[in-house]
């Protein structure tokens, strides 16, 4: 090590070359927070993690029939036949998939309607196919959406992944606010159409109902009594032509309850050629009842055919109407897509609306909107997955904050000198330079984008008592070294760094070897890549950058042992 003593020797003592590390170690840290802005390096909760199972949920627009439901479910399924890695495919028509962790989070297995279907897609182990789950949904989805959704106009099919992260509704929530249906609905499909031009994001969805006609068959009791025909009769009929109805049932040794025997109209009966009130009174002028003197009467001249609108769902949260606007990422970061489209809507919305942006201390991401005309509110906030990550990332830099306080203090207390606490600190903070530069190394080899995560911030709070270590070491042997030896205070930290610089490296292997594993880990390589580099950053910066800081400071007990020595 004799060496390195030389080498820490010479750069203690000369001016250019302290000035020089000092000036390149900040330029590090400069460099290493500006791949945030260049999106070198991104940040996001958790990555995508590769799953043996996938969900594809398909919405027809409202109102439309179980036929052209299931027309567009089969286009779906006709293409996940193809893929060989596909085991299993089970569809759930008019309903959600039961007990499944992603309908459970995002409401799904309350669906029952004849204009949603579930497909359930199982897949072969993950451990034997090379294909992640997550790249097979980014490559499928656009084939999907292409050829299925023109099938029936307004058609929406998204690609459900069990979730890696916290439980959400969705990557991004938008959540429109305000009492005036009309207007919220207006701005809600606003908010959408910015989404859907937004680079990133896929699978939006409005989650409100869409306005259509509908047709209610009233049977006409005053009609049906001079017709000699009874209301159940007329009931019956109707239930028969249209739904089908249970007529009897089957008793069975294999099934513990009763089997329903369904009598419906087959499928050319009960089709009307066109959707309109023509149509349909013409459907029911081909049924025909028998009365009690033996005549046919027509079902249409006992059936009053009213043409209504439907009525739309109204959603509330905290005691205010709401809209949901909800979008996925496309194996990128959920903050990026936000901010864009959050610059587009300000920038769309301040023609009409005066623009009042929340407290950044509470929903930094929220804004109000004032109709200039009519002075209505509508607010529009920010949810889903997006939230969590900037809520987690602000309480693991909170926690970071205030680990880096106690320590300073603790520091303090001990050496009774706020330059060394302050060397302390200062060393353990810029191992956030390796940490940064990690992930973009690591980036370099995966196949897809390797995020800063909130377990990477997990790591970089569990270097400071590392990095700590590490300086604590330089500074308590350089002390005794100028006590007990007499050496002069270059002399002392060069021979420190040099002596205790084997000690370092052994514990930084140490903790290199034992976070290897953690770095192949889909959720938790964050944490083994930011111990990985944090650890290599931390050992340069103490045997190189703290030395320095070291023999600038201008600390009592160090300017007092070394004028004795002199």
């Amino acid at each position: 090590m004799k060496n390195l003593e030389s080498f820490i020797y010479n750069i203690l003592n000369s001016k250019t070359k302290k000035t020089l590390m000092i000036f390149a170690t900040a330029a590090a840290f400069f460099l290493s927070l500006m791949m945030f802005p260049t999106k070198m390096v991104l940040a996001k909760m958790l990555p995508g993690k590769s799953a043996n199972t996938f969900s594809v949920y398909v919405d027809t627009p409202k109102g439309s029939s179980i036929e052209q439901t299931k027309e567009v479910s089969n286009c779906v399924v006709s293409f996940l036949k193809k893929e060989k890695e596909v085991n299993h495919i089970e569809l759930f028509l008019g309903q959600g998939i039961p007990l499944d962790y992603a309908g459970l989070v995002k409401g799904a297995s309350m669906k029952q309607s004849e204009n949603v279907s579930e497909i359930s897609v199982n897949l072969t182990d993950k451990h034997h196919r090379d294909e992640p789950s997550f790249l097979m949904v980014k490559r499928l989805r656009p084939e999907v959406q292409k050829a299925c959704v023109p099938l029936v106009r307004g058609t929406n099919i998204k690609f459900i992944e069990q979730p890696s992260g916290p439980p959400t509704l969705a990557s991004i929530v938008v959540e429109v606010h305000g009492e005036n249906l009309e207007k919220v609905r207006s701005l809600s499909v606003d908010v959408a159409d910015v989404l859907s031009e937004t680079e990133g994001l896929v699978d939006i969805d409005l989650m409100a109902d869409e306005n259509f006609v509908k047709y209610e068959l009233i049977p006409d009791k005053e009609k049906i009594a001079r017709s000699g025909l009874s209301v159940e009769q007329v009931n019956n009929i109707l239930y028969l032509a249209f739904e089908g109805m249970v007529i009897a049932h089957k008793n069975s040794k294999n099934n513990p309850d009763q089997i329903e025997i369904f009598l419906v109209l087959d499928k050319d009966s009960k089709l009307i050629s066109e959707s309109n009130k023509e149509a349909l009174i013409s459907k029911l002028s081909s049924l025909n009842l028998m009365n009690m003197s033996g005549m046919m009467v027509p079902l249409s001249e006992v059936v009053t055919v009213n043409v209504v609108k439907s009525n739309n769902m109204i959603m509330h949260k905290d005691l205010s109407r709401m809209v949901n606007v909800i979008a996925e990422t496309d194996m990128v970061s959920q903050v990026y897509p936000l901010l864009d489209a959050r610059e587009v809507m300000l920038e769309k919305f301040q023609k009409d609306y005066i623009i009042t942006k929340a407290d950044f201390s509470t929903y930094m991401f929220d804004f109000t909107l004032t109709d200039k005309k009519t002075k209505e509110e509508f607010l529009i906030r920010w949810d889903g997955e997006m939230k969590v990550t900037l809520d987690t990332f602000r309480d693991l830099g909170g926690a970071f904050i205030s680990a880096l306080i106690l320590i300073f203090l603790l520091l303090v207390i001990y050496y009774k000198s706020f330059a060394i606490s302050g060397i302390v600190l200062l060393g353990s903070f810029l191992s956030l330079i390796g940490v940064i530069v990690g992930h973009w190394v690591a980036n370099w080899f995966t196949s897809e984008t390797f995020f800063l995560t909130a377990t990477s911030l997990i790591g970089f709070i569990a270097l400071i008592g590392i990095s700590s270590r590490n300086s604590l070491l330089l500074i308590d042997f350089a002390k005794q070294l100028m006590e007990v030896e007499g050496l002069k205070k270059r002399r002392a930290i060069a021979v420190a760094a040099a002596t205790r610089a084997k000690p370092i490296m052994l514990t930084a292997v140490a903790i290199i070897l034992g976070s290897a594993l953690l770095a192949g880990d889909p959720v938790f390589g964050g944490l083994g890549v930011a111990l990985i580099s944090g650890t290599v950053a931390a050992v340069f910066v103490s045997l190189l950058f703290v030395p320095v800081l070291m023999d600038n400071a201008k600390a009592m007990d160090f300017d007092k042992v070394d004028t004795q020595n002199k």
